[in-house]
Parts: C-alpha cells; sequence; structure tokens
C-alpha cells in the first residue's frame, strides 16, 4: 500500500467514526483513533497495512492487551475494517493509549474534536512529526506494561480456567466466525507479548 492511500484509508476510517454517530458514540463505544508505526516512522514506504488504536469505553479488565470482544468486532465490521488491510489495535480509555507497541501514535479522530484534518494533511505531506504524542519514559512504560500484564494474566486464567467445563460459556464464544479457541489465541498472546515486552523493558533499566 502506497503512502497516499494509507492516508486516505485513515481519513475514510475517522470520517465513518463521524458519520455513524450515536453508534460509536455510546458508553461502550469508540472515543477516539490514533495511527502508529511504520505509516510514521518511515513515512514515504510501502505498507502491508495501515496501524490503528482504537480507545473505547470498556473497562481495561474487559479489554486486555491483544483481545477483541464481540462488542469490538461488531464496530470494527462498521468501520468497515475488516474489508481493507487494517492492523488494529483497542485500547481501554482508563488507560493511555500508547504502550510498548503504540508508540508516539498520532491522534485521527475523536469524539470531542472530531476529524483531525490538519493532522492527517500534514501525515499526507510526510511531515506528521509535530502532530504526534511525546514518548513515555522507561518508568512510565514499566509501570504501564506491568498494569497491563496483570490484566492479561487474570485474563487468561479466566479463559483457561472456563475453556473446558463451562458449556454455556463455550456456547456464548461462538458468534462471527470466532470460537473459543480464538479466544483462548488472544488471550495467550496478549500475555506472551506483554511478557516479552516487561523482560525487555527492564533488561533496559
Amino acid at each position: 500500500m502506497r503512502h497516499n492511500t494509507a492516508v486516505r484509508r485513515l481519513r475514510t476510517i475517522a470520517e465513518d467514526c463521524d458519520k455513524l454517530g450515536s453508534l460509536v458514540d455510546g458508553e461502550d463505544g469508540i472515543v477516539a483513533l490514533y495511527t502508529f508505526g511504520p505509516l510514521l516512522d518511515r513515512p514515504g514506504e510501502d505498507l502491508d497495512a495501515v496501524n490503528v488504536a482504537l480507545v473505547v469505553g470498556l473497562p481495561a479488565d474487559e479489554l486486555p492487551w491483544g483481545v477483541e470482544p464481540p462488542g469490538c468486532t461488531a464496530l470494527a465490521h462498521l468501520l468497515r475494517l475488516d474489508k481493507t488491510p487494517v492492523l488494529k489495535r483497542w485500547r481501554p480509555a482508563e488507560w493511555p493509549v500508547t504502550n510498548h507497541e503504540i508508540r508516539r501514535p498520532m491522534p485521527v479522530w475523536s469524539r470531542e474534536d472530531g476529524v483531525q484534518t490538519a493532522a492527517l494533511d500534514a501525515l499526507a505531506e510526510r511531515r506528521a512529526e509535530p502532530f504526534r504524542l511525546a514518548g513515555a519514559d522507561d518508568d512510565m512504560l514499566a509501570e504501564q506494561i506491568s498494569r497491563e500484564l496483570e490484566t492479561s494474566t487474570a485474563h487468561l486464567r479466566a479463559v483457561r480456567d472456563r475453556y473446558w467445563d463451562d458449556v454455556d460459556w463455550r456456547r456464548s464464544q461462538r458468534h462471527d466466525g470466532r470460537y473459543p479457541e480464538d479466544h483462548l489465541w488472544q488471550a495467550v498472546d496478549g500475555y506472551l507479548d506483554l511478557l516479552d515486552a516487561s523482560t525487555s523493558v527492564h533488561s533496559q533499566m
């Protein structure tokens, strides 16, 4: 995907957030949209996909790292994120959007301010640096990873404990082409990613 194509796709997602209005403005709806990764770090290079972080109103314990609850899947479908090459990460509003993977993201849309046109225009011209969030220092990053790892561990244990024995839970997890195995995989993958990040950040301190 070329740089300008990626920027157009981001602009479309942001405009869709505005158009959907009350469908994404509910208590557990989308609060803000950010982009991060190669599009910002290496502007002008061809991309496999656009990285986006979607901040939603769900409690943090319902949205561990790497997990996509059914409500988020429905929002992704409404925003047509499943139709184009987009790598999405979901973030609870009570936590910072930034973490070990989402570094110095750029706001693209927010519930309060709408589409960030100036930022998107700057990104199209490959001068988005002033619009990016400040980076977290090592201590703040380590604290955030530790908090997320605790939540992820609790979530993984809960999924593990219900996976074999809770028939009602297994039945409730079958929807939108997904199965209990998918939820177990997300829980394991998110936990291990945070565990690796924790080891890495502490080795650098």
